[in-house]
């Protein structure tokens, strides 16, 4: 009976690390993420920005889960252990546009560089613009 059990948990240990397993892991390059979150306008690191990573599938589309970084005082964040492939980068700050991109992590060391836009001002149809005081000063053509 004790041989039984031995047997038992030699097969398990087998079945979690079997050698197709094992050298497949070993294969697959992953790469460490550096992130530095900057302002556009003067450079200053933003501190506490949201850094999210999604894997992004052959088809376009992000895989569901993903992972969020937070930047320290000099703006910066990183991770180690990305597997090389399309990834969607997604940045947050209060006080800042949304920023996404798509990477291809394709280097076992990457640094990103990311410049945050602050907001713009949003277009009224209700107010005059530039644009419509010109078409009215110029005289109708024939």
């Amino acid at each position: 009976m004790s041989t039984r059990r031995v047997l038992l948990v030699t097969g398990l240990v087998a079945i979690l690390v079997s050698p197709a397993a094992a050298k497949k892991k070993k294969e697959d390059p992953l790469a460490t993420l550096s992130f530095v979150v900057l302002r556009e306008d003067g450079g200053k690191p933003i501190r506490n920005a949201a850094v999210v990573m999604h894997p992004v599938k052959e088809d376009g589309k992000q895989s569901r889960g993903g992972l969020e970084l937070k930047t320290n005082p000099d703006g910066k964040a990183s991770y180690e252990g990305v597997p090389y492939g399309k990834l969607r980068i997604q940045v947050l700050a209060q006080g800042f546009q949304t920023y996404g991109e798509d990477y291809e992590i394709n280097q076992p060391e990457m640094e990103i560089v990311i410049k945050m836009k602050r907001p713009a001002k949003q277009y009224s149809i209700y107010e005059e613009h530039a644009e419509e005081k010109k078409s009215e000063d110029k005289p109708k053509g024939d």
